[in-house]
C-alpha cells in the first residue's frame, strides 16, 4: 500500500476546515475575537506505550493528551494533523489505531486535518490547534500567595498501573482492570478548563505527576506551595494493598493523571463547589501557594519526602 493509499484508507473523514487532508496544507478560519491555541505532543513506542497494547487504546491516548493541553488553557479543541512512523503497513492495527484516534476526536469536536506517515520505529506525533477567546487563555503564570491550589479527579491510577506492569507492584485483577482504563483511555477535562476562565489564576494538566508539574506554575509565577497530603485523592483499591509510601510516589509523582491541577483565589471555593457538582467532577483543594519559593508536601505535621518527584523525560 502506498502513502497516499495508506493516508485515504484511515485518516481521510470529512473535517470542519476550509481545507483539510489532501493538500500541501490545510486551511482553516478562526472565529472573530478569539485567539488560536496550538500545542503538540509525541508518543513513541516503549517510552509512552507498550507496543503490545490494544491499538484503539494508543490511538485513543495519543489524541486523549493533545485535547488535555487544550483543556488546560480554556480552548476549545477544534483541529489537529498527525505524524506517524510505521515500522511496516499491518492494515488490523492501522484499523484499530485509526478507530481509537478518531472516538477520542469525535467526542471533543476535533478535526483531523492533515499529516504525514513514513517507515520507521513506531511514533506517533499530533499536532492540536483550538480558540480561544480573545485575553481568555489559561496560563501558568498567574499564582499568587493566598490562592489555593486545587486538582481534578482522581491522582495516581496510571501510575499504579504501570508499576503492576513493571512487576514492580502485585495487583488483583480487579483493581488493575480500573487502572488500566485511566492510564490507557484519559479523560481530557476540557468543560472544565472553559468554566475555568476567569476563576483560575494559574492551570496546567498533569503529565509528568502532580508535584513536577506543579513546580511549572510556581516557577512561573515566582511562588511557591504547601500541600496536605491527606486532602489529595487517592486510587481506591478494592481488592489490592499498597503500602502508604507506594501510594504516595504514584499520587504526587506517578504521572500519566491528564487531570488539571489549578490555583484560584480563596474567594472562589464556593463557585468551584458548584462546579464540581454541576460538571460531576471531584475538584479537590489540596493546598495553598507561598509567597516563599519551594514545594512542600505534609502528611499531618510531617513532612512527606519522595525519591523521585516526576517523570524526567532525559533523566
Amino acid at each position: 500500500m502506498a502513502e497516499f493509499e495508506l493516508i485515504a484508507k484511515y485518516f481521510t473523514r470529512p473535517a470542519q476546515a476550509d481545507l483539510g487532508v489532501g493538500d500541501d496544507a490545510a486551511l482553516i478560519r478562526v472565529r472573530p475575537g478569539y485567539q488560536l491555541a496550538i500545542s503538540a505532543d509525541m508518543s513513541v513506542a516503549g517510552t509512552h506505550f507498550f507496543a503490545d497494547i490494544d491499538p484503539f487504546a494508543i490511538g485513543w491516548k495519543s489524541m486523549a493528551v493533545n485535547v488535555s493541553d487544550m483543556a488546560a488553557m480554556g480552548a476549545e479543541p477544534k483541529w489537529a494533523t498527525l505524524s506517524i512512523a510505521l515500522p511496516q503497513i499491518d492494515d488490523a492495527w492501522l484499523q484499530r489505531f485509526s478507530a481509537g484516534l478518531f472516538a477520542c476526536a469525535d467526542a471533543f469536536g476535533v478535526s483531523l486535518i492533515g499529516g504525514d506517515t513514513t517507515r520507521g520505529p513506531l511514533n506517533i506525533a499530533i499536532n492540536i490547534l483550538g480558540e480561544v477567546p480573545q485575553g481568555q487563555a489559561l496560563q501558568r503564570n498567574g499564582a499568587r500567595a493566598g490562592d489555593d491550589v486545587w486538582v481534578s479527579g482522581m491522582l495516581g491510577q496510571a501510575a499504579l498501573w504501570l508499576q503492576h506492569r513493571l512487576g514492580a507492584l502485585d495487583l488483583h485483577t480487579q483493581d488493575v482492570a480500573v487502572l488500566a482504563t485511566a492510564m490507557h483511555a484519559p479523560q481530557p477535562r476540557v468543560a472544565l478548563g472553559q468554566a475555568l476562565r476567569g476563576i483560575a489564576s494559574a492551570v496546567l494538566d498533569i503529565s509528568d505527576g502532580l508535584l513536577a508539574d506543579l513546580t511549572h506554575i510556581l516557577e512561573a509565577s515566582a511562588v511557591g506551595a504547601a500541600l496536605d497530603w491527606t486532602a489529595m485523592p487517592k486510587p481506591l483499591l478494592q481488592q489490592s494493598a499498597v503500602t502508604e509510601a507506594v501510594l504516595q510516589q504514584a499520587v504526587l509523582a506517578g504521572g500519566d493523571d491528564y487531570e488539571l491541577c489549578f490555583t484560584a483565589a480563596p474567594q472562589h471555593r464556593d463557585a468551584l463547589s458548584a462546579l464540581s457538582a454541576q460538571l460531576a467532577l471531584p475538584l479537590h483543594r489540596i493546598g495553598h501557594i507561598t509567597a516563599a519559593a519551594g514545594l512542600q508536601v505534609f502528611n499531618g505535621e510531617a513532612a512527606v519526602v519522595l525519591s523521585q518527584k516526576g517523570y524526567a523525560h532525559f533523566g
